[in-house]
């Protein structure tokens, strides 16, 4: 599904202030595959998920996305693979459009952007059904613009908008780091039932190393711009959540 071979990234390239990021990375994830990615700030993680977002662009190297060559294209051009939910509850979304249309754009996300694409009472019972699923009683206020929503409310909106359009790749970006704890772990538990019921292929970054150790099938940690340590499903099954601590020691 997704292939980086001896991906470089470097910032400032020649200044004083020159960043190596990303070293040489070789990496594989496989369809439907959950991967977790941690690390310490500066260690790469994030840069790493920009790459294959195509909001940075590699150094050199190469990157594929189900077998096409996307080391060159920009994250627009990825959109008809990838799907994102950002750190910042206010991105992703449109503050001043409600709910109802957020979502309306979220299903036409990857196709022409036309004006015979409404929203019939169809739609709006597809939408009020899929939020109704999150218990926090949204389901009756599509109306209500998305700017007027706590951060926890948009960022589970936003993971269902996510899938409202094609999507074979979730990325997650520090999806819970502005939450509280009860709308983090709502965000968390929304994300997995998706990933599950979709069949999903996605990668979170994350600090939280609780949220590391209960999510995904496979686990790599990150230091330096280079993958330190790549635990499979039946090594991630089997590590105890001290041991992602000790990591960090």
């Amino acid at each position: 599904m997704i292939e980086l071979k001896k991906v470089h990234k470097t910032f400032n390239r020649g200044k004083a202030n020159q960043v190596d990021a990303i070293n040489g990375v070789d990496l594989n994830v496989n369809e439907k595959e959950f991967l977790v990615i941690v690390g310490s700030n500066g260690s790469g993680k994030t840069t790493l998920l920009n790459l294959v977002a195509g909001s940075v662009l590699p150094s050199s190297g190469s990157i594929h996305i189900d077998e096409n060559e996307v080391t060159k294209l920009p994250d627009y051009r990825r959109s008809q693979w990838i799907a994102r939910v950002f750190q910042n509850p206010l991105s992703g979304t449109a503050p001043d459009l409600s709910i109802l249309d957020n979502f309306r754009l979220a299903a036409i996300r990857t196709k022409a952007k036309g004006l015979s694409v409404g929203v019939d009472d169809q739609f709006k019972k597809l939408v009020k059904e899929k939020i109704a699923s999150l218990g926090m009683g949204l389901e009756n206020k599509t109306e209500q613009p998305m700017g007027t929503l706590s951060g926890g409310q948009r960022q589970a909106l936003t993971l269902l908008m996510s899938v409202m359009d094609s999507c074979k790749l979730l990325l997650l970006d520090e999806p819970t780091a502005a939450l509280d704890p009860r709308s983090a772990e709502l965000v968390m538990k929304t994300a997995d039932k998706l990933i599950k019921d979709f069949e999903l292929t996605a990668i979170l970054v994350t600090h939280n190393l609780k949220d590391a150790f209960h999510y995904g099938n496979r686990i790599i940690l990150m230091a330096e711009g280079k993958i330190v340590k790549d635990l499979d499903e039946v090594q991630k099954t089997a590590i105890k959540q001290n041991d992602l601590f000790a990591w960090f020691g």
